[in-house]
Formats: C-alpha cells, structure tokens, sequence
C-alpha cells in the first residue's frame, strides 16, 4: 500500500510466529454478545481470499483501542483481518427489518459478521465488524463480498464525519482481496475487499423486530438488558430503565439526523436494519453530500419516491423509532414509548438550531432571533441555489466585525436571489447587533471553525476512484483522507 507520508509498502509476507506478537490478535477481546446465545446469531467461517493487500489502515481507532500504531504493522492488519484461515468461528448476527416500508423477514448478516468486542481507552465496549468477509445463512444468493469501491465509499464517508462531529462507525482497516465481482450497479468486472469497521454496536432497531416477528418476549428482554448493561449503564439500576433508556435512544437518535442535516450529508438507506441502537452512523452504501440546498435531493438510484431524500431524514428517524415501539411494547408500557418518542421533535430542533447557528458564527441567541436568523438562511440558501457549503464558507472569508454596526457592510454570501438576501441581511444584523462585545469578537472564529474547506462530495469520490481503477494510484485517496482529518484547513 501506499502510506499517507507517501512511502511504499509491498504486500507483506507473515512470520511463521508472528501470530503470538500480533497487536490486533492480542487485544483483550470480550464475549459479551456471543454470552447471549445462539438465539440472536449463527456462527460462521470467514472466506479464503487469493490475495491481501492493506489499502486502509485506521490508526487514530487503533489509539482509540489502546493500541500505539507505531507498533502495528501492515503485516499485522493483514493476519488479523485478511486472513482468518483457523481461527472463528465468527457470528452473524440476525435481524430483520422495514426496507423502504415493506417488512422484510429475510435479512441478518449476509456478508459480514462480528469479529469481536473490545474495549477502548474511554472504557466503553467496541463491535469491530467486518464487511466483504464471505457468504453467511443470510447471503440470499447473494456472494458476500465487497466491491474495492464500496468499502473505498465506506472510509472516506467514515472519515469525513468523524471528523466533522457526526457520531459515526470508523473504519478500522480495507484489504484488497484479489477476486473479480460482478455487480449491476458498477462496471464489471471489479475488485473486492473486505473492510473491518469499528462500532459502538451493531445492534439494530431490526434486531428487536425480528424477536417481535417471532413472538419472543424472552428474548426481547434478555436482549434489551443486554443493551442497556452495555450502552446505557447509566440507568441498570433504575427501576424505569426501559422507558428511560428508549427516551435516551430517541434524544440520540434526534440528535444524530441534525448532524447529517447540518453537514449536508444524506445517508440514503435508513432502513430500521441501518438505524443502531447506539443511535450512531453506519452502513454506508449510496450515501452523498448535498452540494446545492434541496431538501428533495436524493442519493441512492433506486428511492425511486425520495422517501430517504435529505429533507425527509427527521421524519424517517422518528417514524422508525415509532415502528421500534412495536417489539419494545412486548416489555415496555406503550404509555413510558409514547411518552419517549414525544422528546424527538424539540431535541431535533434544538440540536438543529445549535449546529447551524454556529455555522453562521454564532453561541447562544435568543430563541426568537434564532429562529428568525436560520428561517431566513434556508430561504435565502433555496432561493440563491448556491453550494450548500461555498455559502457558509463564503461567509467566513468575507465577514468583519464593523457588520455589527453597519448592516451595509454585510455582502452577501451567495450570488443572486436578492429578495432572499434582504431579509437575511436584516436578520443576520440583528442577530450581531444582540451580541455583547466580547461576544461578537467570537464570530469569525466559529465562522471559520464550523465551516470545513473540504467536503466530500461526489466528484472527489469519482476522482479518486478512476485513479485507482485505471492506474492503481492510491496518492488521490491518501491526499483526500488527509484533507477529511484537517477539515478546517484550507490546504
């Protein structure tokens, strides 16, 4: 592979013992899903691959794991999770799901599983779960591999959002594996990879629906124990710890869609198997950053209605914490879920405002202000059809503080759409003009600070990925993901 300072590795041959002094093998992993039993998972073997090359490694996950990257080598990574020949075996977790609506009984793991649970230096338990890695019960026909680009698509959207305060899965690691795939959606044939991501957990909002599929309340509450024991401890000891963790999950999950509104970003897929009980980002398919503002824009080809168009994404995070209601009411008052569900709107709203009043410079407002302020942003921001993100950073480079004074002085940050500037000027003035001194003097820098230089929007993805399909040239993608971690710098 190619490192990001720009030195060559070849692929790596392994030591007859390096098994023994492997980091990743050696972390102390814990069995902590696996203890429930086989009633959520099958156990399954991860497929031989011809070759093994590391493309990615994710080395600020391996701190987050306690490891110092410095003692992991690319020939460890490999070992680990590229060639899994004797060792599992390996669970496929089950679960079902709500795909664009319909009920769907027929899901689970269907080409990956979860490779193991380990702690991170913050003391919380992490999933690293693989993608690409073969064929389980739940491959449908399907060969349970991974295109080289998709997993390419998973660490660069991984990347960008971490880094931009979205909770989100990292990616641990991409192998190249050698194999030749066939698929509708690129052109045939390509290459393949497995890719290991880590997680807070891989549990589902389908994983619940399936037990309520199958009329387990047992399980339903075993499972539900489980969640909590590991993901909200807070609340073991309470004797309302049901209704208080769904209240929890619900004001998590709120928060979540106001960072992907905010960033500009569209999942596409919010499925209820892609919604995580941790309420965190994760499977990454046809996923994009909005370039213009159009709350109809949608990502994947084949939402053919927009039901998970970028607009859309609030409501369809509420309706499928409403659906989780369903399996959850096996164990939980319907009263402590209504009750829990009713927090969404005022926690999507506040945590919305927050995040886009800081991208136009500014803490605390008051309410009235607020408001009037980011009404005014998105009409302006619809009218003008300018990109979503030159807008804010436009902003940022033309601001000075004399605006607090001299509302002439505002320009505007986006050509054209006059009738919608006016309006945002007077609304942007009196919001400056509301600011103490020392306040206002803060302005510019949470401008700056709020309003990345780089995004990752589709023609980069494309650049970088005709690099590597025509010319094996990784520097694109390593320059990229350099770009995603300083995303407040302008080189």
């Amino acid at each position: 592979m190619l490192r990001l300072d720009g030195e060559p590795d070849l692929e790596c041959a392994l030591d007859t013992d390096a098994s023994a002094h492997n980091p990743l093998l050696q972390l102390d992993y814990e069995p902590a899903f696996s203890a429930l039993g086989n009633d959520y998972y099958d156990l399954v073997a991860a497929a031989p691959f011809p070759e093994h090359r590391l493309r990615f490694r994710g080395d600020g996950v391996l701190r987050l794991l306690g490891l110092d990257p410095a003692t992991v080598g690319d020939e460890h990574f490999i070992e680990a999770f590229g060639r899994f020949e004797g060792r599992g075996p390996f669970l496929a977790m089950r679960y079902h799901g709500y795909q664009f609506g319909e009920y769907n009984p027929h899901l689970g793991d269907g080409r990956g599983f979860l490779y193991g649970q380990v702690r991170g230096l913050d003391g919380e338990l992490y999933d690293l779960g693989t993608k690409g890695s073969g064929t389980t019960p739940y491959s449908r026909g399907g060969d349970g591999r991974l295109t080289l680009k998709g997993g390419l698509r998973e660490v660069l959207a991984s990347e960008a959002l971490h880094h931009l305060g979205v909770r989100t899965s990292r990616s641990l690691s991409l192998i190249e594996t050698g194999e030749a795939l066939w698929r509708g959606d690129e052109p045939s044939p390509t290459r393949s990879a497995v890719l290991v991501r880590t997680s807070r957990s891989h549990i589902r909002f389908g994983t619940f629906e399936r037990l309520h599929y199958l009329k387990r309340k047992d399980l339903t509450q075993k499972l539900l124990d489980y969640v909590i024991a590991y993901y909200y401890p807070h609340y073991a000891a309470e004797p309302e710890r049901y209704a208080l963790f769904y209240r929890e999950l619900v004001g998590r999950t709120a928060e979540l869609a106001a960072q992907w509104m905010a960033v500009g970003f569209t999942h596409a897929v919010l499925n209820t198997d892609n919604m995580s009980i941790c309420a965190e980002s994760f499977d990454y398919g046809p996923y994009a950053f909005i370039d213009t503002f159009d709350p109809g824009f949608t990502a994947a080809y084949f939402d053919h209605y927009g039901r998970y168009s970028y607009g859309n994404q609030p409501l369809i995070c509420r309706l499928n914490l409403e659906a989780l209601q369903i399996p959850l009411a096996m164990v939980v008052p319907a009263s402590d879920l209504e009750a829990g569900l009713a927090v969404f709107d005022a926690h999507y709203t506040g945590h919305y405002t927050a995040r886009m009043l800081a991208k136009l410079g500014f803490g605390a407002l008051d309410p009235g202000l607020g408001a009037s302020l980011l009404n005014a942003t998105l009409l302006y921001l619809e009218a003008a059809q300018a990109g979503y993100h030159d807008f804010f950073r436009a902003l940022a480079a033309a601001f000075e503080r004399r605006w607090r004074e001299d509302q002439g002085a505002i320009v505007a940050p986006a050509a054209g759409a006059q009738e919608a500037f006016e309006p945002w000027r007077d609304a942007y003035f009196r919001a400056l003009a509301s600011l103490p001194e020392a306040e206002s003097e803060r302005v510019g820098e949470r401008l700056h600070r709020h309003n990345p230089f780089t995004v990752l929007l589709r023609p980069a993805i494309e650049a970088v990925w005709a690099a590597i399909d025509q010319d094996d040239d990784w520097q694109l993608f390593h320059d990229l993901i350099g770009r995603l971690r300083r995303p407040n710098s302008a080189s």
